[in-house]
């Protein structure tokens, strides 16, 4: 790897994936997971309502619903539901997104540690890990792992700490503002694939339709120190 460095952008020192929407297909799970919970609080749900979340940590999303719903059940009833459901969902298989297995394949081949970073609590990340692969990443940060969830600069800080690198020289991948507002505040340059909402390009940051138009070089690009 050290002729890397002689090369525009051969100073990436770490690559981070978002979880929900980026890596896996499971902003549809959310959707049927928190429809469910609706009925059961008596609402109706939409992809709108869906919108207001994403990328957003699970006490957001259960003060959202209750608020919402106008329920008076208490939220940590309405928490277990969502992780109860989840994990169900999640453990019988989710789908990658188109791309994304043969980045981190890529990455991995060059030898550039990569971390998944995700608003999701460890018990869901878990679930997901199970069919993706839990040791194809070098580090895992979840919910759980911070005290405060993206759009703040924690989780990808805290991730780049871990691993000894500086943020300037990351790379992020992210579907939704919420984690490119993370991302950028920690200094990062930004993938972003938009998914239920709109991201406009910005300098350091490349917006594309799919992962399956990144490659490592274009990654690598991204980082200009």
């Amino acid at each position: 790897m050290a002729s890397t460095h002689h090369r525009p952008g051969g100073n990436m020192q770490a690559v981070f994936f978002d979880m929900d929407g980026l890596l896996v297909d499971s902003e549809k799970v959310w959707l049927e997971i928190e429809t469910g919970v609706m009925a059961r609080l008596g609402a109706a749900w939409t992809t709108e309502h869906q919108a207001h979340l994403v990328g957003g940590s699970m006490e957001r999303t259960l003060d959202y619903m209750l608020a919402v719903s106008g329920a008076t059940i208490p939220a940590a009833t309405v928490r277990e539901w969502m992780v109860d459901g989840m994990v169900a969902r999640l453990s019988a298989g989710v789908r990658v997104l188109p791309g994304a297995s043969e980045l981190l394949d890529a990455l991995r081949a060059e030898g550039v540690p990569v971390g998944l970073v995700t608003s999701s609590l460890k018990e869901i990340a878990e679930a997901v890990l199970t069919g993706v692969g839990r040791d194809r990443f070098d580090v895992i940060v979840t919910a759980e792992d911070v005290s405060r969830t993206k759009p703040d600069p924690e989780p990808y800080l805290t991730a780049a700490a871990l691993l000894g690198v500086a943020p300037v020289r990351c790379v992020v991948l992210e579907d939704s503002p919420n984690g490119v507002a993370a991302a950028t505040a920690a200094g990062c340059a930004v993938v972003a694939v938009p998914s239920l909402l709109p991201i406009d390009p910005a300098p350091g940051r490349l917006v594309v339709s799919s992962l399956e138009r990144v490659g490592v070089a274009d990654l690598r690009a991204l980082i200009t120190l």
